[in-house]
């Protein structure tokens, strides 16, 4: 039995990039909007405005479609495990509904969008399970609020799973697609016209005016309007950081002796989640979701999910892993509109809640109409407050400041550079603060200070990809200090081992 330590996403192996260039190269250019992120969202929101006649700059940390969008399940649908429920039970039936209506939308968006794009569209089934008896009830209650929400959702007995099914919810005709060429394809859209798509361009600051000046490690660009479409917002002044819980979740792929993997994109409900989806003969399987900075063996969730593939299908081997977080919302909806009270020139879309492909592909036609002026829903205002869950607001910040005190005070155990194995981390003492030592797979040691960067909390080591995570607001960065993920926008400092 293969078992890979690739850690890269299906959907990003053997993608060569299409290069473009930093912000170096318009330096103090002026365009309508400045679109801050290189994903889904960013990516439809530029092309719709460009669309509607505005000059657009597309400004992206890395690569366009390298960071969460070219590493999920690739499933584009509006069902969404128990989402109707859960919104029901907290906002209502008429929020559930505009959710419902709003996920429909990006769905048939999608669709329309990638006609033009050689990206493997395919419409596809998908379903929410229940794998366990006592999980009926979930099913029932979430097939009766999806259809008050105005779905045409549908119970289905036999699902195509080759394991016991004890109910099911069916939506038809929802999208599968390779997530990362759909992103290649929108960005070449964007291109041109006086539209331009820039790559390493990390965003520093963002000083607001008429125009506003986006700041990159690279130069400066000016806009009229600022998107910061970035899935974790990098910009302090919202306080999105106390609203969201960064999540990550883990994916393997795999290869089968026997038959094909299912037709349908599922998930399962209630204890462990599963997701399940194919891409041509490929099985993927996702789930082992966490707080990312979360104490444990990350390794072993890989071990999870291979365990679970073979448990249930004949499988060769195993060919990719990766992962992906995700900002979930305190009240699980997303936060779409202005960036902060009064805001009317600077926007943002958050809050996706692992479903990024088609809740971002919603979240740009809300933020278009926005910046052309129209009138759009206040049910996704990242204003909001929702009385009914202040106990999570408060439990989701009083473990950061758990986490902050208990990590600064924690021990560091051994810190014998000579006991440290390859592809291990250790600890140090340096000063009042702490230094985190990494040894490579040819013995070269990695030292960085291990005080995020973002609001000072204490990062930990990630075993299975090799990372410095934040617990406190799901920062990560790369061995060296590089910033992997956000709101960090600054590399850890670095320390002599």
């Amino acid at each position: 039995m293969q078992t890979t330590t690739a850690l890269r996403s299906l959907w990003l192996d053997g993608i060569e990039p299409t290069p473009y260039p930093t912000s170096a190269a318009d330096d103090g250019a002026l365009f309508d909007v400045v679109v801050v992120g290189g994903g889904i969202t960013g990516l439809t929101t530029a092309l719709l405005l460009k669309r509607a006649g505005l000059t657009v700059a597309v400004v992206e940390a890395d690569l366009v479609g390298r960071g969460v969008t070219g590493n999920n399940t690739a499933k584009v649908t509006a069902l969404q495990s128990t989402v109707y429920s859960e919104l029901e039970s907290v906002h209502g039936t008429d929020a559930a509904a505009g959710y419902a209506r709003a996920s429909a939308a990006g769905v048939d968006l999608v669709a329309e969008l990638a006609e033009g794009i050689d990206c493997a569209v395919e419409r596809r089934p998908a379903h929410t399970v229940a794998l366990r008896p006592d999980d009926v009830p979930r099913i029932e209650a979430e097939l009766d609020a999806a259809v008050r929400a105005g779905l045409p959702a549908v119970s289905d007995a036999a699902p195509d799973l080759p394991f016991p099914v004890h109910a099911a919810v069916r939506l038809d005709e929802q999208l599968r697609l390779h997530p990362l060429r759909y992103a290649i394809g929108l960005a070449a859209m964007v291109e041109g016209g006086g539209c331009r798509v820039f790559e390493r361009s990390r965003v520093r600051k963002v000083r607001e005016g008429d125009p506003s000046t986006v700041h990159t490690e690279h130069g400066e660009l000016r806009g009229g309007h600022v998107v910061i479409a970035t899935h974790y917002p990098i910009l302090d002044r919202g306080l999105f950081f106390a609203r969201l819980e960064p999540l990550r979740s883990y994916c393997v792929a795999a290869t089968l002796k026997d038959g094909s993997p299912p037709s349908s994109m599922a998930i399962s409900t209630g204890g462990e989640t599963w997701s399940i989806v194919s891409a041509g003969d490929r099985l993927v399987v996702g789930g082992q979701g966490h707080q990312v900075g979360e104490r444990g063996d990350s390794e072993a969730r890989y071990a999870a999910l291979e365990e679970f593939a073979r448990r249930h299908w004949d499988v060769a081997g195993f060919t990719h892993r990766w992962s992906a977080q995700d900002p979930v919302p305190y009240d699980r909806l997303p936060m779409i509109g202005a960036y902060r009270p009064g805001a009317d020139r600077l926007h943002v879309a958050t809050g996706f809640a692992k479903w990024g492909l088609s809740t971002g592909t919603f979240a740009a036609t809300l933020l278009t109409d926005r910046v052309l002026g129209r009138e759009i829903t206040d049910l996704f205002s990242p204003t909001r407050l929702t009385p009914r869950k202040a106990a999570t607001l408060a439990r989701m910040n009083a473990k950061v400041g758990v986490d902050m005190v208990t990590d600064h005070l924690a021990p560091t155990g051994s810190s014998d550079l000579d006991d440290l194995a390859p592809g291990t981390a250790c600890v140090r003492r340096d000063g009042l603060g702490k230094t985190g030592v990494y040894r490579d797979a040819d013995g070269a040691l990695h030292a960085v200070s291990m005080k995020c960067t973002h609001l000072g909390c204490v990062v930990r080591f990630n075993t299975a990809e090799h990372s410095w995570d934040c617990p406190c607001h799901g920062s990560r960065f790369d061995v060296d200090g590089a910033v992997l993920e956000g709101p960090a926008v600054r590399p850890l400092d670095k320390r002599t081992p």
